[in-house]
Formats: structure tokens, sequence, C-alpha cells
């Protein structure tokens, strides 16, 4: 956890329309270099004008937040250079399905086996998926980010032009939950992206699909693992889970001609029927229907290539997050879950 620094006002402010409050205190990222606050930026108070003017926030209130943002230089750097960028899936697997993951995987699973069987029943999501999800994201609750989401988000917004116009959003998103919630902007701390919680909700996905799945009436995905297993179950729910027997199937070529080499690992979305794959030399077992709708993927290991067909659910995997390495990471490690707990 990072520690607040800084000095505590006299009085605390409050968001006008909801009586939101926040304590004033500095949050800093660790080995961050100290810049010039963002309240004192022009486009800053440009986009403070447009949050009083469109969602009617306090202007003092959030120069008060601003005044104690800064930019963090490291968070640009985690940002430019992420590590699966650098990684074939061989390498990607073996950091996020390991021993530590699946046996703790096992105890998590049998500690909320009753909220995991619940949401189940309510949103068709199976347990291991989202104890899977759970423990890719932050080893069940362990690494959950140091970073002040208003720094992180600030830092990414004004200061990443790649993706500034997505960041200024997910600020917007964070200001608005944080009143909504009752919380201190200034308090929520997460990823260098500004993820949030056990599983790791930008602040728009909190305000979709965060659920309070202990009916305590709090939304609280930080430090509540019933909310938070509710909610990633929901948030698969609310993106085309459909729960089907298989999610992806291990399958060969005929042979390893251009063009099939050329249309895998293309779009994440399955485009082409079974059918289809079968016509183009995909050796696929008799049981998938001729119609199914799969992705063709390549994935490395050491010495050669492996081939698999993605389906349905396994595009929803991939819109926790944009990459066929991590969903194919989530779905084996869940495979391996499951079968060490029923031991």
């Amino acid at each position: 956890m990072l520690d607040r620094l800084g000095r505590c006002y006299s009085a605390c402010w409050r968001f006008i329309v909801t009586g939101f409050v926040c304590s004033a205190s500095a949050l800093w990222a660790p080995g961050s270099i100290a810049n010039e606050p963002y309240v004192a930026r022009p486009e800053v108070q440009a986009y403070i004008d447009e949050l009083v003017e469109t969602h009617q926030f306090s202007r003092a209130a959030l120069e008060e937040v601003f005044s104690q943002s800064n930019r963090q230089d490291r968070i640009i750097e985690l940002m430019s250079r992420p590590a699966e960028r650098r990684l074939v899936w061989h390498e990607y697997r073996k950091i996020l399905v390991d021993e530590p993951r699946i046996s703790q995987g096992v105890t998590f699973w049998r500690d909320n086996r009753a909220a995991l069987e619940r949401a189940e029943t309510i949103y068709g999501v199976p347990p291991e998926i989202i104890v899977a999800i759970i423990g890719v994201e932050t080893r069940y609750g362990r690494v959950t980010g140091n970073f002040g989401v208003v720094d992180a988000l600030s830092t990414l917004a004004f200061d990443y032009p790649p993706r500034a116009k997505f960041f200024r959003g997910q600020l917007t998103q964070h200001f608005l939950l944080s009143r909504e919630e009752g919380k201190d902007p200034l308090s929520m701390k997460g990823s260098y992206a500004g993820a949030m919680g056990y599983g790791q909700f930008i602040p728009s996905s909190y305000r979709s699909y965060a659920v309070d799945f202990d009916g305590d009436g709090v939304r609280d995905i930080w430090s509540n693992k019933t909310d938070a297993i509710g909610s990633v179950a929901n948030y698969f729910a609310e993106n085309g889970w459909r729960g089907q027997h298989d999610v992806v199937e291990r399958v060969s070529l005929v042979a390893e001609n251009a063009e099939l080499t050329s249309l895998a690992n293309g779009a994440l979305k399955p485009t082409r029927t079974v059918a289809e794959w079968r016509d183009l030399g995909v050796q696929v077992s008799a049981e998938q229907p001729p119609n199914r709708i799969a992705t063709l993927m390549r994935m490395q290991q050491p010495e050669s290539a492996e081939y698999w067909l993605g389906f349905e659910d396994f595009y929803a995997i991939t819109r926790y997050n944009h990459s066929r390495l991590y969903a194919m990471a989530v779905y084996q490690l869940s495979q391996a879950i499951s079968e060490r707990q029923k031991n």
C-alpha cells in the first residue's frame, strides 16, 4: 500500500452535488519524479471547465485533487513498453500458468466456494474462469497495484498522447464513480493504467459491471472477495460468455501453407465457421458443429508452433484483455486449477 505523504488539511472538501468527501493528501507512485502539479496546466484547467459544465462538479474540489496530482514518469515508461510485446507464447505461459497461481487458486476457490457457485448460477460463468482471472490479474488480491489512480490516469490523459483520449475518458469515469460511491478519488490505488481491485477493473468497467454481490449496499472490488467474484462474473455475462463446454481446441494442419499461416493470429473475434477452417486444411475434431465460428491461433513453443481454434467463449475472455496470449493463459490456468481442486 502507498504511504500517504504530506499533511492533512484542516478541513475536508466536498463535491457540491453529492457530499462526496476527500481528504487532501499527496499520493505518489514509487520511484516517481515530482513535477509541476497538474492544476497549474492550462489543458487541465480546460478539462476542469468541461467537468464542471458537463457533470456539475465543484471547481474548487477538482482543483484540490489536481493540486495533489503529478506526472509519473514511471507510468509512461511502463505504458510504452509492455512486457507482452517482447514475449512469445511459451514465455508468456511460463509466467502466468505457474505452480503458485495454481495452488493459490485452489485455496481461493475453496475459501470462496459459496460465492463462486452462486456466481455460476446467476451469471453462467464457471468458478475456474473467475478464479483464473483474479489469479492472473492480482494473484488473488496479493498484487493490486500501488499507483494512485488519479496520478496514473492524469499522467496518461495529459502526458501520453497515443492514448490520451481514452485515459481522459477513464479519468472522468473515475471522478464519477468516486462521487457515486462516496469515495475519495485520491485514496484509490491500482495499476499503472488505473485498473483497480481483485479483478483490476478500469473505472468505466467498475461503473458498468461491478456488483454488490453480498448485499451490504456497497460495490467493493478492493477488499471484498464476494463482490469481486460477482463483478468478474457479471463482466463476462455482459460481454458474451455463453457457457459452452469447450473454449478452445488444439488442432493440426494438413499442411502449413502460406494461406493458413497468414490467417492465424488475425482477428480475435471468430469469423469463419468450422466447416470453412476444414476446407482450408485445419483438422478439427468430428464433434465440432460445422457452423460453429472460430478463430485460428498459432502459439509458439520453444521448438515449434501449435495451432488452436478459439470459439465464442475464448473471444469473451479477450474482452477482458485484448490479447490471445492473455486469454489462453487464463483458460489454461483455469483448467489446471479445476483439475487440481478435484483431488
